[in-house]
């Protein structure tokens, strides 16, 4: 049994949070204890705040939210950049010792990482990449299905797999209200190029998702 799921996307707007949100309420309504794990936000704290919600956890519980959320850098860019603006170093065990905390007091712990596969939380040595694999759960891959998707797709599933990283599957997040030639092509293409299941196909603005496929991927 996997201790959870970490959850990246293609570019910033996939809708990590999102699709983050709506498998925490799917594994709850199967009453999993499932908690949603945010170790990085910058900027506001909505990202975390969702998932708190999500979780059913008070989001004016401060101890919760900073368990949820243990750095919180309040300059709206890359979580490397915010560091040097506030002389704020982000150290990769801290980030580690975060999920452990609600991994030992939770079944599952949801995990989503900040930005793309690539992002730099402290240098490119340490990056977003080696937080998925430094914890260890498998990666779920959320992909914003726009024109462009194809080629962010392809190279994220490269550089994870460059990583050693196979990924678990994919979440394809319609971001437009009306598909076009190139969203309703998406999800077959990338699926036959790359070699990865899309896991579900969640459309704008929809309110639930099914639990099963990801209780399987955490052994459920």
């Amino acid at each position: 049994m996997a201790n959870g799921l970490f959850i990246t996307g293609t570019d910033t707007d996939a809708g990590k949070t999102y699709i983050s949100s709506l498998i925490l309420r799917a594994l709850r309504n199967e009453r999993v204890d499932a908690v949603g794990y945010k170790p990085i936000c910058c900027g506001d704290r909505n990202d975390a705040l969702q998932m708190a919600m999500a979780s059913d956890i008070s989001i004016d519980d401060e101890a919760e939210m900073n368990r949820i959320n243990p750095v919180w850098m309040k300059t709206p860019a890359a979580p490397h950049v915010s560091a040097m603006f506030e002389n704020r170093p982000i150290e990769k065990q801290e980030l580690l010792d975060g999920y452990k905390s609600l991994s030992d007091s939770h079944q599952c712990v949801i995990t989503e990482g900040v930005g793309g596969w690539l992002v730099p939380i402290n240098g490119m040595a340490f990056s977003v990449a080696e937080l998925a694999v430094a914890i260890g759960d498998p990666v779920v891959l959320v992909v914003g299905n726009k024109l462009g998707a194809l080629n962010h797709t392809l190279l994220t599933v490269e550089a994870m797999r460059s990583r050693g990283i196979e990924p678990a599957g994919l979440v394809f997040n319609n971001l437009i209200d009306e598909l076009d030639t190139a969203t309703i092509t998406n999800k077959g293409i990338v699926e036959d190029m790359c070699g990865v299941e899309v896991i579900t196909d969640v459309i704008r603005d929809q309110e639930e998702i099914e639990s099963w496929p990801f209780m399987e991927l955490l052994g459920l």
